[in-house]
């Protein structure tokens, strides 16, 4: 049974930074894409940050720089450190897991995602 457990979420202030941290288990962890989404009150979810199976990486336009995402294969848990943050990047953070081939071509898409955590919270006061 696959797993994702995220945390790390909390309130910071704007120019602050936090880590997320998403706990995974039940599936072949180095064969899965892997990606961080956010949720903000009445938008549609939206890719943040995502690492392909061979570790290739992609970053929406609004996080480049700011945002990093890994993995700890050894450790079975990915990461998103998020720095200088923003008023406009609070959400509700989720981390998402799916088998490679299904998510080529759009690694930030909700769409090809089968797994999902249950989110952490992220609020940035200005």
């Amino acid at each position: 049974q696959v797993q994702l457990v995220e945390s790390g979420g909390g309130s910071v202030q704007a120019g602050g930074s936090l880590r997320l941290s998403c706990a995974t288990s039940g599936y072949t962890y180095n064969r899965y894409s892997m990606a961080w989404f956010r949720q903000a009150p009445g938008k549609e979810r939206e890719g943040v940050a995502a690492i392909d199976s061979d570790g290739s990486t992609r970053y929406a336009d609004s996080v480049k720089g700011r945002f990093t995402i890994s993995k700890a294969n050894a450790k079975n848990t990915l990461y998103l450190q998020m720095n200088s943050l923003k008023p406009e990047d609070t959400a509700m953070y989720y981390c998402a897991a799916a088998w490679s081939t299904t998510v080529v071509g759009r690694l930030l898409s909700p769409a090809g995602y089968a797994y999902w955590g249950q989110g952490t919270q992220v609020t940035v006061s200005s």
